[in-house]
């Protein structure tokens, strides 16, 4: 079996309403995504476990490994998917446990076409929604974040010091500079910037460059030699080495990556 990047899963012992869903799909989707079918949650779970799905389709009563069995082991999976449960009208208390257990949405048989399409387009909607808030917590840096919460706590000269330096990021800044805007003396700039942000103010520096680069990266076409005169570095080749040392990757991955999702099926 192929590994591919969309992938909806549809779990059902009942074959007719299997097939029903995947002929379903397959047209519609129109090669957009990889649906994948199987009679039994234990089959799926092993798919899922090992690639990335973006939608589950699964009816909650299966022989052995229930649908909601299938939910429950996802539970803590980081790349859970969106959830659709099937059921019958006799079955609406599993329904209810589904939903608590994070299925989105919930189909009864006999499955209407128009109302099966509309909740999977949903439920992909609300996967895209899901990975890019998750993408936007990447994207922040959780010690500026603080910082920046905490702002009102912090001296005036620090505070102007963080300002400066966000407006000036494209230049060459340094310490003594950014003293001089506080309108202190180097020295006491320093040992007061790091007394009250926790952080050197080269380490601060750095961090605020690496966070700037990383919003151009996501947010705009220009490029990496662009982004990184954008964010205060001498070249593109010294811009690449360090935001690979901090990131991992190489700005133009990082964009690729942070880009890629899942589409709707129109």
């Amino acid at each position: 079996m192929s590994v591919s990047s969309k992938t909806i899963v549809i779990v059902d012992d009942e074959q007719r309403t299997r097939q029903g869903i995947h002929q379903t799909l397959e047209q519609w989707a129109a090669g957009k995504y990889r649906i994948v079918t199987f009679d039994n949650g234990l089959e799926a779970l092993n798919i899922l476990r090992a690639e990335t799905v973006h939608l589950l389709i699964t009816d909650v009563r299966l022989p052995e490994f229930s649908g909601l069995d299938l939910i429950r082991s996802l539970e803590r999976d980081s790349r859970r998917p969106a959830i659709i449960v099937i059921s019958g009208y006799a079955e609406f208390d599993y329904v209810q446990q589904a939903l608590r257990l994070g299925a989105v949405n919930y189909l009864l048989k006999p499955i209407d076409k128009q109302e099966l399409l509309n909740a999977v387009n949903e439920a992909l909607r609300l996967e895209e929604e899901r990975q890019r808030y998750e993408k936007l917590d990447k994207l922040a840096d959780p010690v500026l974040l603080e910082l920046d919460l905490q702002a009102t706590t912090l001296s005036d000269p620090v505070r102007r010091a963080f300002t400066y330096m966000a407006e000036h990021l494209h230049e060459s800044i340094t310490m003594a500079q950014t003293a001089a805007h506080s309108h202190l003396n180097a020295s006491y700039f320093s040992v007061l910037f790091k007394e009250q942000s926790g952080l050197s103010f080269s380490e601060y520096l750095h961090r605020l460059r690496i966070q700037r680069a990383k919003e151009l990266l996501l947010h705009t076409q220009l490029t990496i030699a662009q982004i990184g005169e954008r964010s205060g570095y001498r070249t593109d080749k010294y811009f690449i080495k360090v935001f690979k040392a901090t990131e991992g990757v190489s700005p133009s991955r990082y964009r690729q990556q942070m880009r890629t999702g899942p589409e709707n099926i129109d």
